[in-house]
């Protein structure tokens, strides 16, 4: 029975009594099927009532007609609460599409994607602006930083080194000659304060180094050594501040000599020209040549070339090594203090008036002045390979002063002919002094001779202690014939010499008299006339001194 009920689809008044669903708006096929579902059949009743009758018999009904009739009466109720929600959703619906379709019109999506990519737009521009104030802060800190430190930090780039050579300037006599006085003028106040030292030092003013001993003892006995050095160039400074402002400041231990100023000359002969450049090569040459002799001595004690002074230098340096390292340095300082000052003002100034006791016990001038120079070594080792054995005999005598055996036994003795003695004919203790082992390559002019071959020979001078000796190189004998010797006591007269009047200089040559000859001899053409001179008159004037000494009445 139940199930039957619940196939009543519907119950309640008549269709025309209901809303028409087809006059409302926008409504839907599923909607209209809906509505044909809902009308009510016109036999719903009589099949409803033939149901309802009990199955037994047509005519008599099972239940009774109150109940039949209240069960319709809520069945229409049920159904009219559904027509109810059913058209109120229908209007919610209704009027849900109006509001759609309100704001479809009321609203362009055009428009709208108008208005999002305006905002994308400025958006990009925002961000472009804030990049671009980004990198502009960044490029002015980066230059801020350059423009601060740019200029040091350019300082640490690593870049090649450039060798650039310097041109040479052409040779010129007036540069020459400007150079040189420029040399000698940035010299002298390095050369006026090596005086005033020496003068300090050798006591040439008693009141003036005996007020620097002792302000220097006192300073060095308090450990105010140091400070009153640094007092002392600031002093300096100050003093040349002051001159250079045109204050007449000259105050010096030694007493200034004044230098004769040559006026430059503009317009020189050949002549004087050739002179100037001759003038300014030897002082060159003189110059350089005490350089490298100091150059190459500290070379050679350093590389042991001397062992015995080398080993002086050794030890001291492990004694200086061992007192640093257990002497505290406050108290070093104050030894080294007191024993420079000592040094300086006592010690030197009695080595200085007794080169006697300074040759003995002044260990430093000993090291210096025994240290040879390459020229020496060279000399040495050419010698050692001429002369391996020598007998210590024939060399216990005659040694020239000054020179020790073993540099003595050293030196070459021999000529391009054989031994000095047996080519001049002298004895064997005859040989050349230190100054020309190698003789002076010269011309003898002879003009006591009229054969062109006896006139004019060319050769090589040497001196000895006793004798002047010219040893001819002509090779069409080997007999002592066309050498020369001359007896140092026998000269008359020595002096330089000019053979030819038409060239510029003061001559190349050294003119000779003796009592055998008419005419004085004449040595030409020597490049080293000025030192040839000097070593031929000192040994003269020696030879003299000791022949007057010994034999008063010759």
């Amino acid at each position: 029975m139940l199930k039957r009920l619940d196939k009543i689809r519907f119950r309640g008044q008549r269709t025309d009594v209901f809303l028409d669903l087809g006059d409302s708006p926008n409504t839907s096929d599923t909607e209209c099927s809906e509505e044909i579902l809902m009308k009510p059949r016109p036999s719903l009743e009589m099949k409803d009532t033939e149901e309802l009758q009990d199955p037994a018999g047509p005519g008599t009904l099972t239940m009774p007609a109150a109940a039949i009739q209240d069960y319709q009466r809520a069945e229409t109720d049920r159904l009219n609460d559904l027509k109810g929600h059913l058209e109120i959703a229908l209007l919610e619906k209704h009027f849900l599409q109006e509001e759609l379709r309100k704001l479809r019109e009321e609203t362009n999506i055009d428009t709208l994607k108008q208005e999002l990519e305006k905002e994308r737009s400025k958006r990009l521009d925002l961000e472009q602006k804030l990049n671009l104030e980004k990198e502009t802060m960044y490029s002015w800190l980066q230059a801020w930083l350059y423009n601060r430190f740019g200029a040091y930090i350019g300082d640490f780039r690593f870049q090649p080194e450039e060798n650039t050579v310097e041109p040479e300037e052409p040779l010129s006599a007036k540069r020459l000659t400007e150079n040189m006085r420029r040399l000698k003028r940035g010299a002298k106040p390095v050369i006026n304060f090596k005086r005033n030292l020496f003068a300090l030092s050798s006591w040439q003013s008693v009141y003036t180094s005996a007020f620097a001993f002792i302000i220097y003892m006192n300073a060095a006995w308090h450990g105010w050594a140091i400070p009153m050095f640094i007092f002392l160039a600031i002093l300096r400074l100050s003093l040349n501040y002051l001159i250079s402002r045109g204050w007449r400041i000259q105050w010096s231990i030694v007493p200034g000599v004044s230098e004769p100023v040559e006026p430059p000359k503009e317009d020189l002969t050949v002549s004087e020209k050739f002179q100037l450049v001759l003038d300014v090569a030897q002082k060159a040459q003189n110059l350089f040549g005490k350089m490298a002799d100091v150059l190459e001595k500290i070379k050679n004690l350093f590389m042991w070339v001397h062992p015995e002074l080398t080993q002086k230098l050794y030890v001291g340096l492990w004694v200086a090594l061992i007192c640093s390292c257990l002497i505290p340095y406050k108290l070093m300082g104050f030894m080294i203090g007191l024993y420079a000052g000592i040094k300086f003002f006592i010690i030197d100034f009695m080595f200085r008036s007794c080169p006697k006791l300074r040759d003995k016990y002044d260990t430093p001038h000993i090291i210096w002045t025994s240290l040879p120079t390459d020229p020496q070594l060279k000399g040495a080792t050419l010698s050692r390979r001429i002369h391996p054995t020598v007998a210590h005999g024939s060399l216990g005598t005659a040694l020239p002063c000054g020179i020790s055996l073993e540099e003595q036994t050293g030196r070459a003795y021999n000529t391009k002919k054989g031994a000095f003695h047996e080519v001049f004919n002298l004895s064997g203790d005859e040989r050349p002094l230190a100054v020309c082992e190698n003789g002076w390559r010269c011309c003898l002019i002879n003009r006591d001779r009229k054969s062109p071959t006896d006139y004019i020979r060319n050769g090589v001078l040497f001196v000895t202690e006793n004798y002047l000796c010219f040893e001819s190189s002509s090779c069409r004998s080997n007999s002592s014939k066309k050498n020369k010797v001359i007896k140092l006591i026998d000269i008359t007269d020595i002096q330089k010499y000019k053979v030819l009047s038409v060239l510029p200089g003061s001559g190349m040559g050294i003119s000779i008299a003796t009592p055998s000859t008419q005419k004085p001899l004449v040595f030409g053409a020597m490049i080293h006339r000025d030192e040839a001179f000097d070593a031929i008159f000192t040994q003269y004037m020696k030879k003299v001194t000791m022949t007057t000494a010994t034999n008063p009445e010759t």
